[in-house]
């Protein structure tokens, strides 16, 4: 009998996978600070009278769509056509992750920039207007008229932000989790994990800025509510991925004994999660002065977090 073996590689009729680089946690990562900043801002323009806050408070709602921008900066870097993007706003596919996100970034932009204007005082709008790029462009009058709506329409467009925020950090978490074939993706906790973790990390930005006493440990409690929560998700994760079939189980052992082990428990469940949550619990109950460690423990958590699991779905 004669055998024959025949080998090749054509790109045009072999399979072809394409593996996600950094720029697709950093997306994700954006996505949930964003999230994060839109939710608590929110709820302290709604706690905090106008004349209580804080400068930086009032300035805080233009970081999400900065924060967006660079994510969908680094989205861009890794599409095969970005001038593709646009395809995405012709049409509205019900079941489908990626146009839902599409629609709700598209709406994020106008109305974080609407709450923001409305929260600044006069001499800061002033310096808005008459800020160099605006000057040339003539768009200083749209800025107070912007102003002016938004702060007649205070409460509804804070509504509309809070469900936005928490409608983003879900997202982030079903634009893996619609991914079945993948193991370590395959799970229903990963929209609110990525939720909470969202939140989390945007405390952190926020803490990070010169914020009020209340409004500093406003945020503190919450965030520590959000960590207890997130740590939940994680063991209710690993141990839906560890009950499952033979498939999932592999997933779970990344996690539990495989390559990722180290830096999943170092990185994200110690660093990430329990040390800020103890340094919070201490500055809170013996009243110290806020220091800058947690926050960007945090930060550096909720992005070790999403890069491990970004790469844990392609191992």
């Amino acid at each position: 009998m004669t055998e024959i073996d025949l080998q090749r590689h054509s790109h045009l009729i072999d399979p072809n996978l394409h593996i996600w680089g950094w720029e697709i946690p950093v997306y994700l990562f954006l996505g949930g600070v964003a999230a994060g900043v839109m939710v608590w801002t929110s709820l302290l323009f709604r706690r905090i009278p106008v004349a209580e806050r804080s400068r930086a408070l009032r300035w805080l709602p233009f970081a999400t769509p900065v924060a967006l921008s660079l994510g969908m900066l680094a989205l861009l870097l890794d599409l095969a056509n970005p001038l593709h993007v646009p395809r995405f706003y012709a049409t509205i596919q019900l079941t489908s992750p990626m146009s839902w996100g599409s629609w709700i970034l598209l709406g994020i932009y106008p109305v974080t920039l609407l709450v923001g204007v409305a929260a600044l005082t006069g001499p800061e709008t002033k310096a808005v207007t008459t800020w160099a790029p605006l000057r040339w462009t003539r768009l200083g009058r749209l800025v107070t008229w912007g102003r002016r709506y938004a702060q007649a329409h205070d409460h509804g467009l804070l509504t509309v932000q809070l469900g936005l925020g928490v409608a983003l950090g879900v997202y982030t978490g079903v634009l893996l989790g619609a991914l079945g074939a993948r193991a370590a993706w395959s799970s229903a906790i990963l929209p609110p994990l990525f939720l909470v973790s969202g939140l989390s990390t945007g405390a952190a930005l926020m803490m990070l800025m010169r914020l009020g006493h209340d409004e500093h440990a406003a945020l503190r409690r919450w965030d520590m509510v959000a960590i207890g929560v997130e740590l939940a998700l994680l063991l209710l994760y690993l141990l839906g991925l560890s009950t499952s079939g033979a498939t999932s189980r592999g997933a779970a052992e990344l996690f539990l004994g495989g390559r990722f082990t180290g830096a999943f428990w170092a990185l994200v469940v110690l660093a990430g999660l329990l040390v800020p949550f103890a340094l919070e619990t201490v500055e809170g109950v013996r009243r110290l002065r806020p220091t800058v460690i947690a926050p960007v423990l945090l930060l550096v958590g909720g992005l070790s977090l999403r890069w491990l699991l970004v790469l844990a779905g392609q191992a």
